[in-house]
């Protein structure tokens, strides 16, 4: 299983998605607080995180990227250590991973100076190509078709 984005993880502690973006922490902090499951149990499990303390230390400071962090690599150890919890993990993270965090967003801006010919703004594109004659600068011929 891919680790939980510390993006994702500062996000949704941060309160963005909304209502949406809020459930979703809800479900993390239900998940996290579920105990080791029965007949898990080994001498080295006790070393383990459960995620708690590091949820909520992230939950007081979103904008902390060492929290972040911490949460997701407690999240990353416990599921290897706990196959009911990295199966309830992995479900959650699907879920997570559609809600609109702001997470990539896009801020275009084209100010000074002047520009000849087309100006894309965007995000993510891919196959744009478009074909446009050489800009006229004063005191050159006309361009020939």
């Amino acid at each position: 299983m891919d680790p939980v984005s510390v993006g994702l993880l500062a996000a949704l502690a941060g309160g963005a998605g909304g209502e949406v973006g809020r459930q979703a922490w809800a479900g993390l902090s239900a998940l996290v607080r579920r105990p080791f499951q029965r007949g898990q149990e080994t001498a080295g499990r006790s070393a383990v995180s459960s995620g708690e303390a590091e949820l909520a230390r992230l939950e007081h400071a979103p904008a902390d990227p060492a929290r972040a962090q911490a949460l997701s690599t407690a999240l990353a150890v416990r599921a290897a250590a706990d196959v009911d919890f990295q199966a309830g993990l992995q479900r959650w993270h699907e879920q997570a991973k559609l809600v609109r965090t702001g997470d990539g967003e896009v801020h275009n801006v084209i100010s000074g100076g002047t520009f000849h010919g087309p100006a894309v703004q965007g995000r993510d594109f891919s196959g744009v190509s478009f074909t446009a004659p050489p800009p006229i600068t004063p005191g050159s011929p006309p361009a020939k078709d």
